[in-house]
């Protein structure tokens, strides 16, 4: 698959070349901080800002440049973000509590609206809609029906898009229709990412990059951060690794599954042809187990396409030429048009497909996004912050639903493989 790749192909997210990562000099190391907050991604930016604007000296550590984990690395797509049904929630977990998490969905939804409008950051945001599209006529069918019985006080504008309209919505005859999901949307994660460093060092938060966290302890009131430039001693640890959590937490990396996610662009495509490849400019996702997820850039000049390529992780020379063959299986007018860019970043996903956050003694946690993370890690990272703050609406949910693991996992998912093909096999048999 090598004649793939174009002069110049680069093995680096497409948002970098715009917005590349903010490696700024790092400052120097405090002794003490009132809140010291692990992970420069969404989660930790945003936890980070409502401190340091409460007037609280804020630490952030990363342990490469600001942004070089998923938050600078996703497909900039946002939705509500819960996967399970809330039929699902309510036998698991009760009425009352499903209720809050599916309001915990539409309001991260909300929350990324509002707060790049008020805080004026420019990252191409726009509530385009999505295009979610059956790969199966057996999936339309069940599309059809979820769309039918939405969840009271929950119900969304979506329309149906039988087979026979779908070129309407996209350039394929590959699907059996789908539906239209309005209210979701689409960001430059890069930019965005960006303003959010951007505000906080307005804030007055301390960043720390190239500064990894390899131990945290706790004795009463206070707590300890060591890395390899010495020691923090802080009240309140956020910790906001989500798809990059290690060891440093055992009882954290023993619930987070890191998957890697892979991403292509293609060069710049004629207007003609993205008119009809993508003719409403919306976002697009199909109903395959094993997902696969597209859009426009926000320039309209290029196809973004991401999944899951193979069992197990891969290099992103070779997740290129996979996705590229499924890529032409849906728009075989892209045949002949070059990569320009190949990426990957690890998503964190869950035993329970649920975003979880929480709290022990000085230790706050918010992860788990299972590849929605855009919109909720900007809201529950804000969450926890007001945690951290002892704000009375900090409450979520998802924060009381446990969080679950498995006996023998810590942290490495060696039954991936097996669960992927399984999933794969379901797809291709259309179950």
């Amino acid at each position: 698959m090598a004649d793939i790749f174009a002069e110049g192909f680069q093995n680096t997210p497409y948002w970098w070349d715009t917005t590349p990562l903010c490696d700024m000099p790092t400052d120097p190391l405090p002794a003490r901080a009132d809140a010291v907050v692990i992970g420069a991604g969404y989660t930790g930016l945003h936890a980070a800002l409502q401190i340091a604007r409460a007037g609280r000296s804020t630490v952030v550590l990363e342990a490469g440049p600001l942004g070089h984990g998923c938050s600078t690395r996703n497909g900039g797509q946002i939705s509500t973000s819960i996967k399970p049904t809330f039929s699902e929630l309510a036998r698991k977990h009760g009425v009352s509590i499903a209720t809050r998490i599916f309001a915990d969905g539409h309001n991260s939804r909300a929350f990324i609206e509002d707060f790049v409008r008020a805080e004026a950051i420019d990252c191409d945001f726009r509530v385009c809609g999505r295009f979610h599209a059956a790969h199966t006529p057996k999936a339309f069918d069940a599309l059809q029906v979820t769309a039918d019985t939405q969840p009271e006080g929950f119900e969304v504008p979506v329309t149906i898009v039988p087979r026979s309209e779908q070129r309407t919505e996209i350039g394929s005859d590959f699907y059996h229709g789908g539906v239209i999901y309005h209210d979701h949307a689409a960001i430059d994660p890069g930019r965005y990412h960006a303003g959010l460093i951007a505000l906080c060092r307005e804030a007055g938060v301390t960043f720390l990059p190239h500064t990894a966290a390899t131990s945290i302890s706790e004795d009463g009131n206070t707590a300890t951060v060591v890395t390899p430039r010495g020691s923090i001693s802080t009240k309140d640890i956020v910790l906001a690794t989500n798809g990059y959590s290690g060891p440093l937490s055992p009882w954290h990396q023993r619930r987070i599954i890191p998957i890697g996610s892979y991403i292509i662009a293609t060069e710049e495509l004629p207007e003609t042809l993205m008119n009809e490849l993508n003719p409403r400019n919306r976002i697009a996702s199909d109903s395959r187990k094993v997902v696969y997820y597209y859009r426009s850039s926000p320039d309209r000049k290029r196809i973004l396409f991401g999944g899951r390529v193979s069992a197990t992780e891969t290099d992103t020379i070779s997740s290129a030429g996979r996705l590229y063959t499924e890529l032409l299986r849906i728009f075989p007018q892209l045949r002949g048009r070059k990569v320009t860019h190949s990426w990957m970043g690890f998503v964190g996903y869950t035993f329970d497909s649920l975003a979880h956050t929480g709290q022990s003694g000085n230790l706050h946690h918010a992860m788990g996004y299972c590849g929605s993370g855009v919109g909720m890690a900007s809201y529950l990272g804000m969450k926890a912050g007001l945690r951290v703050l002892g704000y009375s609406d900090a409450d979520t949910g998802l924060a009381d639903t446990p969080f679950p693991t498995r006996p023998l996992y810590r942290g490495k998912p060696w039954f991936l493989p097996a669960v992927v093909e399984y999933y794969r096999m379901k797809d291709r048999i259309g179950i």
